[in-house]
């Protein structure tokens, strides 16, 4: 991976509800703040965020990105959240070139902005709004294969102070969110999450093994109860393609009362 790298992955809560006071958004808000003062400031950010799906993988080049408000129902104040930093063109640049050279197929999107996979939890980390940005979709399909190969590919980048967030959610069953608490639930959270941190953590897995879990990911206990549709997840493959070793810092806040896994693999 880029030796200059922080990679991290993070489960970025529901919504806009960790800016707006939410108690189910207390752990992970200390869990994102502890994590900024835990490595450098970046000189940029690039997001692979759940909330983008794309038929190829593509990235936001343009140099001042609106903010997409892509949820509903909630309070006015919802929809005027600003996070104004400035995009990062020529990390696009960089970022498509990689791909292409890697024999995916990439692109830029002009136009798009930001939706809330990126601007929530950059706004809880880097309030100041001061570190260029720029945002990676996921490919429509959701292969696991393909997203773990993006960020193999995304090895050849030189950018000294790079951040790379993965922002998608370890558990991501809406019904079960809304749901009573019942011990088959939280059963369920638990087995997947003790998975996933012995995936992302263990030190006893060759790298072998643990690309083999990342690709069969859905043999897991309760992988698809936890994830009835693994656009949550795929951002964390590309996190693991990118480093290819296992993660040195862990972390479960809970988050809207789940055990929710949050992964740092230092530069």
């Amino acid at each position: 991976m880029p030796s200059s790298a922080n990679i991290l992955f993070i489960s970025h809560g529901g919504g806009p509800l960790p800016l707006l006071g939410d108690a189910g958004h207390v752990e992970m808000m200390q869990c994102l703040q502890d994590f900024a003062l835990q490595i450098p400031k970046p000189s940029a950010i690039l997001v692979v965020s759940a909330h983008w799906e794309a038929k190829h993988a593509t990235v936001t080049s343009a140099t001042a990105p609106e903010l997409i408000y892509d949820y509903s129902g909630f309070p006015p104040e919802s929809y005027a959240i600003k996070y104004p930093a400035p995009g990062a063109p020529d990390l696009a640049d960089d970022i498509v070139q990689a791909l292409t050279a890697a024999g995916i197929d990439a692109a830029k999107d002009h136009q798009r902005g930001w939706d809330h996979g990126v601007f929530v939890p950059l706004k809880i980390m880097y309030p100041e709004a001061d570190i260029p940005c720029v945002q990676l979709s996921l490919v429509k399909g959701l292969n696991a294969d393909t997203h773990v190969a993006i960020g193999q590919a995304l090895q050849t980048l030189n950018h000294p102070g790079l951040l790379v967030i993965g922002s998608g959610f370890s558990f991501h069953n809406m019904r079960a969110f809304f749901a009573a608490e019942t011990p088959e639930i939280r059963q369920a959270n638990l087995a997947f999450q003790q998975w996933l941190d012995d995936t992302c953590l263990s030190r006893e897995l060759n790298e072998g093994e643990r690309t083999k879990r990342f690709r069969e990911w859905t043999l897991a206990p309760a992988a698809r109860f936890c994830h009835p549709r693994e656009e949550h997840l795929l951002p964390l493959h590309v996190c693991y393609g990118l480093a290819k070793r296992p993660a040195d810092l862990g972390s479960t806040p809970r988050i809207l009362g789940k055990a929710s896994g949050m992964y740092l693999w230092r530069a």
